[in-house]
């Protein structure tokens, strides 16, 4: 049987709104956390695979729980478009590397830390945006592209990972409207906006209640399924 290490929850993009609630909750909540992101030690950098290699052999195994809070929307050169007239590749590129090739990475490292035995779980936040099911208003392409890709890589090695953990548990979570700096400026009125402390408690309530039949499901953060 595999040792447990002595942190067994993990928290990346944890210097973010929602990845800094998330951690602060579990440990309000009696769990040890360790925070990854790109200003920890070891840093981890989506864009850099060697250092999420490094940070996953840094934490080893055992998991029980691996958030993954990361996600890009917007930055001081690139806005999400109103209009397919707007579309950029240098934006959509980031927008993948960021939203779907880096959280793949995180799953390619932290997935085989999970606990072989008993309950474990997996959870990247993804984004409602992100179903094709659920697009009726169009723009943001390459927000809900690159959100699409990350659900579908989800689902992909959530299938894999039950052949050797069939317990453990991969999802893709939205969080919500949260008042951080990343959904600040396209909070409408009329819309539920959530302080980041109620968001992470609502996820982590999510979570708990996961079970291995929701293995490659996709949620939001009141746990009901949201069509991908």
């Amino acid at each position: 049987m595999q040792k447990e290490p002595s942190t067994s929850a993990i928290v990346i993009g944890a210097s973010g709104g929602i990845g800094a609630a998330l951690a602060d909750e579990l440990e309000r909540r009696g769990q040890p956390v360790r925070r990854l992101g790109r200003r920890t030690t070891p840093a981890l950098d989506l864009l850099d695979e060697a250092s999420i290699a490094r940070a996953a052999a840094e934490t080893g195994p055992g998991l029980r729980l691996v958030l993954d809070a990361t996600g890009f929307l917007h930055d001081g050169h690139f806005q999400p478009e109103k209009s397919f007239r707007q579309l950029d590749p240098a934006h959509m590129a980031r927008s993948f590397a960021l939203n779907a090739t880096g959280p793949a990475l995180l799953m390619k490292h932290f997935l085989p830390l999970l606990a072989r035995d008993g309950r474990a779980v997996f959870a990247t936040l993804s984004a409602r945006v992100g179903s094709i099911a659920d697009n009726r208003l169009g723009g943001w392409t390459s927000y809900r592209a690159a959100k699409a890709a990350l659900n579908q890589i989800t689902r992909t090695c959530a299938i894999e990972l039950a052949r050797t953990r069939p317990q453990a548990i991969c999802v893709a979570l939205h969080p919500g409207t949260v008042d951080t700096s990343l959904s600040a400026p396209f909070a409408k009125a009329g819309l539920e906006v959530q302080p980041a402390v109620l968001a992470a408690g609502r996820l982590l309530d999510v979570v708990a209640a996961l079970t291995p039949a929701d293995n490659g499901g996709f949620f939001d953060h009141h746990g009901r399924p949201i069509p991908f």
